[in-house]
């Protein structure tokens, strides 16, 4: 297994900003730290049963899988644009939006990324190449997994931590739609990203 390779392509893919990383911004930075970082488990857990599917499966079944969530994206498309357009009506009359449960946090993270199917069809494409074919498959895969999982994880949370040092200084401003306006904009940029991924 080249480690040191491995570590790179999925740091690629990991830290630029996609549905999942806008979703747990904005929700760091309109609820908090904590929801912020509710929303990450609720990624992390959705990336678990997308790497077992991708790492185990057969090229048929991940194929298969990856074209029945070009289909099931569209949810998480339609899903975000709600919350957009929510968050955006509630700022424009002024009207607080009703904050998120925990369980809330965790199941907003959680099915938008599993809508998403960016990690399985790129986890899918390159994990045999990384693959030694003289060494046990399963615990090479064991081993890429979960390195790939604990720097999404990883990233992710620091996206949450940081961004949620800017709660305050949105909040500080003038205008009281501020953060309406921001978190509105920001599900509608998720929406239409999510909306690209797995074009061909």
């Amino acid at each position: 297994m080249e480690l040191a390779l491995f570590v790179l392509v999925s740091l690629g893919l990991i830290i630029v900003p996609g549905p999942n990383v806008i979703v747990i911004i904005t929700t760091s930075v309109v609820h908090g730290r904590s929801r912020g970082m509710q929303t990450v488990a609720g990624t992390s857990a959705a990336m678990i049963i997308q790497l077992m599917v991708a790492a185990l499966g057969t090229a048929w079944f991940v194929t298969a899988i990856s074209e029945g969530l070009r289909w099931l994206k569209w949810l998480g498309v339609a899903y975000l644009l709600y919350l957009g357009f929510r968050h955006l009506k509630a700022s424009l009359q002024r009207v607080a939006a009703t904050p998120p449960t925990a369980l809330g946090s965790f199941n907003r993270g959680f099915w938008v990324s599993l809508t998403n199917p960016k990690t399985i069809l790129f986890f899918g494409a390159f994990l045999p190449q990384f693959v030694s074919p003289g060494q046990s498959y399963l615990a090479q895969v064991a081993v890429l997994s979960s390195l790939f999982w604990v720097m999404a994880v990883t990233l992710d949370s620091l996206y949450a931590l940081l961004s949620s040092k800017i709660a305050s200084k949105l909040k500080s401003l003038p205008d009281s739609r501020a953060t309406g306006l921001f978190s509105g904009g920001s599900y509608l940029g998720a929406g239409a990203a999510l909306a690209t991924v797995g074009r061909e």
